[in-house]
C-alpha cells in the first residue's frame, strides 16, 4: 500500500505548480498579447498609378495592292527588317507589259505624225501657196487683158466670163493653200491635234508604265514585317491589305486608364513600364497623349506613352504594364496601408500609449505602392499596431517586442 504521508505531501506539491502555472498565464493575460509595432516616419512618398496596354508604333502601315491581279512571288517573310525600296512582292505582270507596248507604239506613231508635219507638209504647204499665189497673179492679169480686149470688141463676152471664172478660182486655190499652210505652223491646227495627239500618248506611255510599277510592290519605308496575309498564286483586289510594315520611328504604349484617374494624369509625365514577357528588364516612358474623350461602355480614357530608350526586346503589340509617377511628396509623415483600417470611410489606426492599443482617427493623403501619407492625427515616432494583429482592439493592453 502507498504511503498515506507520501500522498499528502506530493498532494500540497502539485497544487502549488498548478497554481504558479495559472497565475504566470494570468499575469500574461493581463500584460496583453505581444505585437510587433509600426512606426510612423517622415519619408518620401510617390503616387502612381498602374495599368495595363500595348506596345503600338504610331506609323503602323498597311501595305496593300491598287490593281488586281495575282501573285507572282513574294520576296519577304514576317518579321523580317526591308529597307525603303525594297521589292516586297510581284503581282503578274503580262496584262500591264502588254499595254505598255500598245502605249509606246502609239506614241512612235504620234511622233511619226508630228516629224511628217514639220518635215513634209509644212514645206509643201509653204510651195503650194507659193504656187497658188503665182496662180492667182496670172489670173488677175489675165482678167485685165481680157477686160481691155472685151472693151475694144477685140473678143467676145465668153472669154471674160472665162477670165472672170480662172481669177475666182485662183483666188479659191490661194486662199485654201493659205489656210494649208497656217494649220502646219506651229499654232496652226493640224499642229496643235498632232501636238495633243503626242500628249495623249505620253499619258498613256506613263499609265501603261504606272500600271506595271504597280505590279511591284515596294517597302514605303524602312522597318520591321509583323504581318504578311498573302502567298503566291494568291488572287488580290486593289485596296486588300497584303501585308503590315512597323516602320521606324517613336514607338508609343497605349493604355486605358479608369476615368477617375483623369484628374491625375498630365502630359509629361514620367512611368516606369515592364514587358509581361520580361517582367524584370523595367525601361521609362513619357505621357505624350491624353484622349479628352471617354470611353462610354468601359469607363476608360486613353493614354498614349512615348517610350525614351526603347529596349531591343520591345515587340509590336506586346502586352506591358505601366506605373505612371503622378505626384511626389518629399519628407511626409507616412503610415504602412496595413495599419489602416475603414480607409475608404472614416480611417482610424490603434496607436500604442501606456502599452494600451487606443483607437484614433486620422486624416489621410497621399497614396504610394505600400505608404500612405497622414495629414493629422499622429506624429512621427508614434507606434501603431499593425492590421495583422486582429485580436488586438481599443484598450487592449500590449506587450512590445523588442525590434
Amino acid at each position: 500500500m502507498p504511503n498515506i504521508k507520501q500522498f499528502q505531501w506530493r498532494w500540497p506539491l502539485g497544487a502549488v505548480l498548478l497554481l504558479i502555472v495559472l497565475s504566470y498565464m494570468g499575469f500574461q493575460w493581463w500584460l496583453g498579447p505581444a505585437i510587433d509595432t509600426e512606426e510612423a516616419k517622415k519619408l518620401d512618398i510617390v503616387q502612381t498609378i498602374v495599368a495595363s496596354g500595348r506596345v503600338q508604333n504610331p506609323n503602323r502601315i498597311d501595305i496593300s495592292a491598287q490593281i488586281t491581279s495575282t501573285v507572282a512571288s513574294v520576296q519577304v517573310t514576317e518579321g523580317q527588317w526591308v529597307h525603303q525600296g525594297q521589292e516586297l512582292l510581284s503581282l503578274n505582270n503580262s496584262e500591264a507589259q502588254a499595254n505598255l507596248q500598245v502605249g509606246l507604239a502609239s506614241l512612235a506613231q504620234a511622233r511619226i505624225h508630228l516629224h511628217q508635219l514639220r518635215d513634209l507638209n509644212e514645206p509643201v504647204a509653204a510651195q503650194m501657196q507659193l504656187l497658188a499665189n503665182s496662180n492667182l497673179r496670172i489670173a488677175e492679169k489675165n482678167v485685165s487683158r481680157t477686160s481691155a480686149l472685151f472693151e475694144r470688141g477685140f473678143v467676145g463676152q465668153a472669154a471674160q466670163d472665162e477670165a472672170d471664172r480662172q481669177l475666182v478660182t485662183a483666188q479659191a486655190q490661194a486662199l485654201i493653200q493659205e489656210k494649208q499652210w497656217l494649220s502646219v505652223q506651229m499654232q496652226g491646227s493640224e499642229m496643235a491635234n498632232a501636238q495633243a495627239a503626242l500628249q495623249q500618248a505620253l499619258a498613256g506611255v506613263d499609265a501603261a508604265k504606272a500600271r506595271l510599277a504597280y505590279t511591284r510592290i515596294l517597302a514605303p519605308r524602312s522597318g520591321l514585317l509583323i504581318a504578311r496575309h498573302v502567298e503566291a498564286g494568291d488572287g488580290v483586289q486593289a485596296g486588300k491589305v497584303l501585308m503590315v510594315l512597323s516602320p521606324t520611328g517613336p514607338t508609343e504604349l497605349v493604355v486605358q486608364l479608369d476615368e477617375k484617374n483623369m484628374k491625375w494624369v498630365r502630359l509629361g509625365q514620367l512611368a516606369l513600364v515592364s514587358a509581361d514577357a520580361y517582367p524584370d528588364q523595367l525601361f521609362k516612358a513619357e505621357v505624350s497623349f491624353i484622349n479628352p474623350g471617354v470611353d462610354p461602355l468601359r469607363g476608360s480614357v486613353e493614354v498614349k506613352l512615348k517610350v525614351v530608350d526603347v529596349p531591343v526586346f520591345l515587340a509590336q503589340d506586346m502586352t506591358v504594364s505601366v506605373d505612371i509617377e503622378v505626384h511626389r511628396q518629399l519628407a511626409v509623415l507616412q503610415i504602412p496601408v496595413s495599419a489602416v483600417h475603414s480607409a475608404k470611410q472614416q480611417p482610424w489606426v490603434l496607436l500604442v500609449r501606456d502599452q494600451h492599443a487606443v483607437k484614433t482617427q486620422v486624416q489621410l493623403g497621399l497614396h504610394g505602392p505600400v505608404g500612405v501619407e497622414v495629414i493629422s492625427g499622429l506624429q512621427a515616432g508614434d507606434l501603431l499596431v499593425p492590421g495583422v494583429n486582429t485580436d488586438v482592439v481599443d484598450g487592449s493592453r500590449l506587450r512590445l517586442r523588442k525590434p
